[in-house]
């Protein structure tokens, strides 16, 4: 019978999913394994690029069952957001039911990767059954002080009619959904105070996480060291303005202030004859995002004709207002030092501005610098801290300046709070009223979930379409009787998917957000994997969020994710591979036409995963004629001379050997995430069995012993051609139940031969080597070693002559 995948995977899911052979219990005697895939958002179809990240999150958790874990892999959908809202009123339907048809979709896609999910643990975000519980952690972060609610300038959308978190403003400053240029706007806003936790967020000691994606957590985080400093205000009636720098021992070169266009103190210091002037460019600033305003275009400002006062030596600076100074990050306003930095130098140079050093560059004698001067050096120009360097006078000036009570040390972050609030149907209610007798009212408890009103009205009018559902916002006050109106903002859909994986431990628990003892047994996750691109949203959400729960008691542990791989991204067409770029090529076509086992080895095989590749079609094929040999060397037995069947000649010990060297090579790779090289090794290995197959001196029990490990290793890869092939060999159901095979060490270790070492014809050495050495190896090896070293010292080495597998010879004179 020839190889057909289409009746062997139809055929094998069904059985998987009569069996439950995947469904995992908290009572099993094996040790835990966690492992989990991001799940996908419901956008209808999933891609090539989806599967890349799925099928090998699989093969790791399949290869986990072999080796005696009790894996959980669940799977599930985040399906609020703003494409189902989009695609409502676009399209005239409901979001929900948009939603719903996707996920239909998108589960039998998923279902047809043969994966081992355990979809008895299925989460829906946008289900009410989900949401409340959602809702109920909103309740316990505000009784806790930890969401609040502020008017602040938000990032706005003009097309997506919606408030964009920092996170979600890219390149030039447009939306990372529709690439429209973002503006700002001033709303009430709902916020977490992801900022108490900066701290702790910088501490990843406890987690095995690649080191580029906590140095994006460090950058954004962007904790500052430094000193406070206060300059005083000629109007008497009015505070210091604080600064904070990390430069404190440039204090001396401050020529003038620079404030954020949006500080309070500006339209009250401003003088009269500049306020139309600064009023414009205010103006002008807001409509900037905080990317476009810290970006590489020339610096500008305006003067607003009041002065501030250097308390340490008396000078008056002019106080000017420019864009790239943020009222979020510090305290809205910094010191300008010209000569000691190169913003402040352009800025100063454009608006002819003083410029007075203050670290004095090697070999400086007082002439006019050409670029800020950044690096250290001596004090110069500042008072009686003159000659320290500058090092030392980071110390001493910020000593001084606590002593007198001028200001004090102080750390920063440049992380903010984190905006949940969205305005826009499609999300989790934020579950509170407005009482004009009793301010802000949370929802209690036993009325959750808050439900999303079936008869809202989608108009694209920048507001959510929640405001002006009467059914939804006219409610009781829950602490006095008196009508009231509820909270439009829906939350970000972020805070679904930063506790979705405690989720999956108890996805049927209806008295609690998860039941304490299945939490207990299963988390924290012990392998997470998905995209780099979630460092300081997702990621760093998910962080914050158990870190929360933890300090609430609500969890016992407070990191979620152990282990973090991320993979790399699929490119088709010279471009990664999205729906937004319209260059998607989906899997239905390619599992019809050759198996899904063959696309999932594909994806594993175009490259390193976590690097990514390129989509090629003819690849494939190379693929699907390797599963056929497979197929065909399993199911034709071995076809040699007849051998007696006892004892172990050379040939049944070579076998032996490279089964063996084939376990150890593959399971290494697979540890490791390398799955392209363990696909490496089992495409060798069919090669060597191949060969074998007709040689006579192979028996019988050690061939099918070859067979089965080259099976065994291949299942977790292609489940179903493993899963048939192992039936039609005899054996028992089901390979996905079998352990995972050992290997001899001895048998695995390479054959070592013995290396001559000369130098100039004369034996210098000899050295124990692996036999498959390479010449390069065996060359570095040679010169490397001490007495060679001995005699070439002094010398040119003219040649290395490498005769393989015997002798190395330098040539020097």
């Amino acid at each position: 019978m020839a190889y057909s995948p289409q009746e062997i995977e139809s055929k094998w899911q069904q059985r998987w999913a009569a069996d439950r052979i995947y469904e995992v219990r908290e009572d099993d005697p094996r040790p835990k394994w966690y492992a989990l895939t991001m799940f996908p958002y419901t956008s209808g179809d999933l891609h090539i690029g989806h599967w890349y990240a799925m099928a090998p999150s699989d093969v790791h958790a399949r290869i986990k069952r072999m080796q005696g874990y009790n894996v959980m892999h669940p799977m599930g959908f985040d399906a609020f957001g703003l494409p189902a809202e989009n695609a409502a009123i676009s399209r005239g339907i409901h979001p929900l039911t948009w939603t719903m048809h996707n996920i239909e979709n998108m589960r039998r896609q998923l279902k047809s990767i043969g994966a081992c999910y355990d979809w008895s643990r299925e989460v829906i975000t946008c289900l009410p059954e989900y949401y409340k519980w959602t809702q109920w952690f909103f309740l316990k972060l505000y009784q806790a002080g930890l969401a609040y609610r502020a008017k602040a300038p938000v990032n706005w959308c003009p097309k997506c009619q919606t408030v964009l978190a920092n996170e979600q403003v890219v390149g030039e400053g447009v939306c990372e959904r529709c690439t429209t240029p973002v503006g700002q706007r001033d709303l009430e806003q709902w916020f977490l105070r992801i900022t108490r936790y900066a701290e702790q967020l910088l501490d990843h000691s406890h987690i095995q996480w690649p080191e580029r994606i906590k140095a994006m957590q460090r950058n954004w985080i962007g904790k500052s060291v430094g000193t406070e400093i206060a300059f005083g205000l000629e109007a008497e009636q009015l505070e210091d303005i604080r600064v904070f720098t990390t430069r404190p021992d440039t204090v001396f070169g401050v020529t003038f202030l620079v404030m954020a266009p949006e500080h309070p103190l500006v339209a009250r210091l401003t003088a009269p004859e500049h306020r139309a002037e600064v009023e414009a460019y205010v103006a002008r600033a807001r409509r900037q995002t905080e990317i476009e305003r810290l970006g590489e275009q020339e610096k500008a400002g305006v003067f607003i004709g009041a002065y501030a006062i250097n308390k340490l030596n008396g000078e008056r600076l002019p106080i000017w207002i420019a864009d790239y100074v943020l009222m979020s990050y510090g305290t809205g306003a910094v010191m300008a030092v010209p000569a000691h930095d190169s913003r402040d130098f352009d800025f100063a140079k454009k608006y002819g501005l003083p410029i007075r050093v203050v670290i004095a560059p090697p070999d400086w004698s007082g002439e006019e610098l050409e670029a800020a001067y950044v690096e250290p050096g001596a004090m110069v120009n500042s008072g009686q801290f003159n000659g320290l360097a500058s090092e030392q006078g980071k110390e001493a000036i910020s000593d001084f300046i606590e002593r007198l009570g001028y200001g004090k040390r102080a750390t920063t972050y440049r992380l903010r709070d984190w905006l949940i609030s969205r305005q826009r149907y499609w999300g989790a209610p934020i579950p509170i009223v407005y009482c004009d007798h009793c301010g802000a009212v949370p929802v209690p408890e036993k009325d959750l979930p808050v439900l999303l009103p079936a008869d809202a009205e989608f108009r694209p009018t920048g507001e959510s379409p929640l405001k002006y559902c009467p059914s939804f916002v006219d409610t009781a006050c829950p602490r006095c009787a008196a009508p009231t109106r509820r909270e439009t903002d829906t939350m970000d859909t972020f805070m679904c998917s930063s506790w979705y994986f405690l989720r999956y431990a108890s996805p049927e628990h209806d008295v609690a957000a998860l039941d304490r003892d299945k939490a207990r047994y299963w988390l924290p996750v012990d392998q997470y994997t998905g995209g780099a691109e979630h460092a300081t949203m997702h990621l760093l959400y998910a962080r914050f969020f158990i870190k929360a729960l933890h300090d609430l008691g609500l969890v016992d542990f407070d990191e979620p994710f152990t282990r973090l791989f991320n993979q790399g991204v699929i490119i088709w067409q010279r471009q990664k591979m999205s729906k937004s770029r319209g260059n998607v090529v989906t899997p239905d076509d390619y599992v019809a036409e050759v198996g899904a086992d063959v696309v999932r080895a594909y994806l594993m095989f175009i490259g390193p995963w976590e690097q990514g590749g390129e989509w090629n079609e003819q690849g494939i094929n190379g693929m699907a004629r390797w599963f056929n040999r497979v197929w065909n060397l399993a199911l034709a037995g071995h076809n040699g001379p007849a051998s007696p069947e006892g004892g172990e000649g050379d040939g049944v010990r070579e076998l032996r050997r490279i089964t063996h060297k084939t376990i150890k090579r593959v399971t290494e790779d697979a540890d490791r995430f390398h799955f392209n090289t363990m696909l490496s090794s089992l495409m060798e290995f069919t090669n060597y069995l191949t060969k074998a197959q007709q040689a006579p001196s192979v028996t019988g029990p050690a061939w099918r012993e070859a067979v089965d490990t080259l099976l065994l290793l291949l299942a977790p890869t292609a489940p179903h051609l493993a899963e048939e092939l192992w039936t039609r060999t005899g054996h028992a159901y089901s390979i996905h139940n079998q352990p995972w095979p050992g290997w001899d060490e001895a048998l695995a270790a390479d054959e070592e031969i013995t290396l001559v070492i000369q130098v100039n014809g004369k034996l210098r050495g000899r050295v124990s080597v692996p036999a498959s050495i390479t010449e390069g190896e065996a060359r570095e090896l040679a010169l490397g070693q001490e007495r060679v070293q001995t005699h070439i010292r002094g010398k040119e080495i003219t040649r290395v002559i490498y005769v393989p597998g015997r002798l190395v010879n330098v040539v020097a004179r």
